[in-house]
């Protein structure tokens, strides 16, 4: 973890990208985020409230597992957690729409 404390997230932001280095991390993180999107559109679209109880536990726990197993690294939603989630609907949106390689370019992650 960077003892750079971050003030804005711009300047967060390619520190984000740089603790998802990892291809695999990055993908379970993909996997973790579109299950939390599935969960609350399956939550509105039934009525069955208790799915949104689940989204938290899916988005993490795919995150947490790439972290600690993958990674090798301290989650960024520890000491950012706004900004982390914020970061990771980013980190997702710009690889379904496949934009992200620019931005990993642009925070230096070099990808594998």
């Amino acid at each position: 973890m960077s003892a750079e404390r971050y003030t804005s997230f711009a300047a967060f932001w390619p520190f984000y990208l740089r603790e998802h280095a990892r291809p695999g991390t990055r993908a379970l993180h993909y996997v973790g985020t579109t299950l939390v999107v599935a969960l609350g559109i399956a939550a509105l679209a039934t009525g069955k409230l208790l799915l949104f109880a689940a989204m938290p536990v899916a988005g993490y726990l795919f995150a947490w597992v790439a972290h600690f197993a993958h990674e090798k690294n301290r989650p960024a939603t520890f000491t950012y957690p706004l900004w982390s989630l914020r970061a990771d609907f980013r980190m997702w949106w710009l690889w379904l729409t496949r934009r992200l390689g620019p931005e990993l370019d642009a925070a230096g992650v070099a990808r594998r």
